[in-house]
């Protein structure tokens, strides 16, 4: 039971994680598209059903991988996690009628076995919070000035892989900074209650970077096949 719980709670993670970007990608593609970055985007897909079953898969995804976490080991279920590129690709088949070649599949348990063993080979541990402003203001730009780099690369670009692989990145890379600054927001959580989370400037700015996120991957959806953003996602949801 201690190595069956949580690797339960990191399947259900993943496939909800993948249904999430199956459904929101569905959404994406029956609302207006644009060339540049619509803030609007968000506003049209909230009318649409499918988009908030997808959101509130998001929900049980996050509630799985925290439970998950809570149960196990860091290099237990965060390999698992990765089984979420597979399982988006086989829904979106199913969603379609398609069958996907078989060279793609190759490709997919090539990307799943590689994060897989650098996961594992990590085998993370400890479990310090507390990092200096010092240490983050570097983490924060670099950050911020790659996800306007492969934003601005992805909007440049007509609809298809690359544009699509563009903003999937730059969607990873809020993803994986929304996760560090909800770490760090815990922590002051943890230190100074209540009043130490809301007057803790980590707690604004994972905010901050969530929303990002979410723009940027309504937009990655419409900007191309999923085979070719979801990679991207899966590394950056896996942080």
């Amino acid at each position: 039971m201690g190595v069956l719980l949580p690797v339960l709670f990191a399947l259900c993670a993943a496939f909800s994680n993948a249904l999430a970007t199956v459904l929101q990608r569905r959404a994406a593609l029956n609302v207006p598209q644009s060339k540049g970055f619509r803030p609007g985007l968000v506003v049209d897909l909230v009318r649409r059903p499918v988009w908030l079953v997808g959101m509130l898969a998001v929900v049980v995804a996050g509630v799985g991988q925290a439970a998950a976490l809570a149960t196990g080991p860091l290099s237990l279920v965060q390999p698992l996690f990765v089984l979420e590129l597979p399982l988006a690709l086989l829904l979106a088949s199913l969603m379609a009628g398609q069958r996907q070649p078989g060279a793609l599949w190759v490709a997919v348990a090539a990307v799943i076995a590689g994060l897989g063993l650098a996961l594992a080979s990590a085998a993370p541990s400890g479990e310090q919070t507390h990092v200096s402003v010092e240490r983050w203001v570097p983490v924060l730009v670099a950050s911020a000035a790659a996800v306007v780099l492969l934003t601005g690369a992805g909007l440049r670009r007509p609809v298809g892989k690359a544009r699509a692989g563009c903003l999937a990145a730059a969607t990873a890379m809020c993803y994986a900074l929304t996760a560090g600054l909800m770490k760090a927001a815990m922590g002051e959580l943890d230190r100074g209650g209540l009043a130490g989370f809301l007057t803790a400037w980590q707690t604004y700015a994972f905010a901050a970077a969530g929303v990002c996120a979410v723009l940027l991957l309504e937009h990655a959806m419409q900007g191309g096949p999923l085979v070719a953003s979801q990679p991207a996602l899966t590394w950056g949801t896996r942080r």
